[in-house]
């Protein structure tokens, strides 16, 4: 039997690394925790949803936090911009609390991931790395628009199709 050579070991590799699933922990090199920013941008670019909370106009909750699930992206795969782009439309609940104050926060977590449940962490621990953002959500137009909806349609496909009411968003 002849050793095989170097190209077959990096074919065979390849081939190996292709075929675990892409949420495997082998995409994760979380950078240092002492580096807030990067870690931020990390977990912004990791995940394919937030949670946004505004303070809602609506009854029986008028001035009360309420929370909601948005798709999000801030980039392209491997494409971060650290911008946190959702693609909304004026019929959503959230973006009608928007209008009248546009304060808002946004969470995410690598338990959004694979990542904390493979390493063991529980998602509330500080281990399994998570942020908050908080600030004025606005939509944005123009070459950032086509940006975000770039960022968004190759995250989230199925976006290409909804009804053309909808706009890109930013915090």
């Amino acid at each position: 039997m002849t050793p095989l050579q170097p190209p077959v070991y990096a074919l065979l590799l390849g081939l190996f690394l292709a075929s675990l699933p892409a949420t495997s922990s082998r995409r994760f090199r979380i950078p240092p925790h002492d580096q807030v920013a990067r870690v931020a941008r990390f977990v912004a670019h990791q995940v394919d949803w937030a949670s946004m909370a505004t303070i809602s106009t609506h009854k029986p909750v008028v001035g009360q936090p309420f929370s909601n699930a948005f798709s999000m992206s801030d980039g392209p795969e491997g494409s971060s911009s650290g911008v946190p782009y959702m693609y909304l439309t004026r019929m959503e609940i959230s973006v009608q609390d928007l209008e009248v104050n546009p304060q808002a926060s946004l969470s995410m977590s690598l338990a959004q991931t694979d990542y904390c449940r493979q390493q063991g962490f529980d998602p509330q621990s500080p281990l399994c790395a998570h942020i908050i953002l908080s600030g004025s959500v606005m939509e944005v137009n123009g070459t950032e628009a086509e940006f975000a909806k770039k960022a968004l349609f190759t995250r989230h496909p199925e976006m290409i199709d909804w009804p053309t009411d909808h706009n890109c968003w930013s915090l």
